[in-house]
């Protein structure tokens, strides 16, 4: 061997063991476990989300059970027998509906003619929107008898306030204005949805009315002429 050079001695069992410190060890320990070969099977983030979720939902009924008189039997009677009321109360009741307070006005702040309103309605039909089809063909109907003067434009008229209007001059009608006011009604804040027939027949209604002549009250004159004619009659009879 050269000189200077330490002669590399195997170890024996009176050396004294190798110590490291705690902080070390754990240090490596955490070094090691880091490495990805040991987290290729670890659940993704949404499967632990999820399993915290139902940790959470069984101790919460766990809880619920031990204070619930019979334990997780007693807890299940006590939900079956919520569950048969809300059934019980839904069947006497019926299902919630909105009921509005007062009825929306027919027209918006947007004054449009009646041609206006029936192309749109016929726009929307085309693409088979029927509640906005049937809302803007009762537009229409009523705009265009205000055209014809046998309505007065006045604003802020429900559309069961314009049916009304137009049945005394048009009395022909006034089941089948009724109607297509209730429709628009139905579809405007009911709740309900249209469909084309619902649309035809406002349509068909539409073109009716176009081609239907008013009732317009008799004159005073008339009036008093008609009544007058048979009493004239009754004293020349008489002398």
């Amino acid at each position: 061997m050269g000189s200077g050079a330490a002669p590399l001695l195997p170890r024996t069992g009176d050396d004294p063991p190798v110590t490291v410190s705690r902080d070390a060890a754990r240090e490596a320990a955490e070094r090691e476990l880091s490495k990805p070969m040991y987290h290729e099977h670890d659940p993704s983030l949404l499967q632990r989300a999820l399993n915290s979720f139902w940790d959470w939902v069984d101790d919460l009924f766990s809880a619920a059970a031990g204070a619930t008189p019979g334990g997780g039997f007693g807890l299940l009677v006590i939900i079956l027998a919520a569950v048969l009321l809300c059934v019980a109360l839904w069947w006497r009741l019926g299902t919630p509906q909105h009921t509005p307070t007062s009825a929306p006005a027919l027209f918006d702040d947007r004054p449009r003619g009646a041609a206006e309103h029936r192309a749109a309605s016929e726009a929307h039909a085309a693409q088979a929107h029927w509640n906005q089809a049937v809302q803007d063909r009762m537009r229409a109907i009523v705009r265009a008898l205000e055209e014809r003067a046998l309505l007065d434009a006045r604003p802020g008229r429900t559309a069961d306030e314009a049916a009304a209007d137009a049945g005394r001059a048009l009395p022909a009608h006034t089941g089948r204005l009724r109607a297509a006011a209730h429709a628009f009604d139905d579809v405007t804040y009911g709740g309900r949805t249209a469909d084309e027939a619902a649309y035809l027949r406002l349509a068909e209604l539409d073109r009716d009315l176009e081609l239907t002549k008013p009732v317009l009250p008799p004159p005073a004159g008339t009036a008093h002429t008609a009544h007058t004619t048979p009493s004239s009659t009754h004293q020349g009879a008489a002398e």
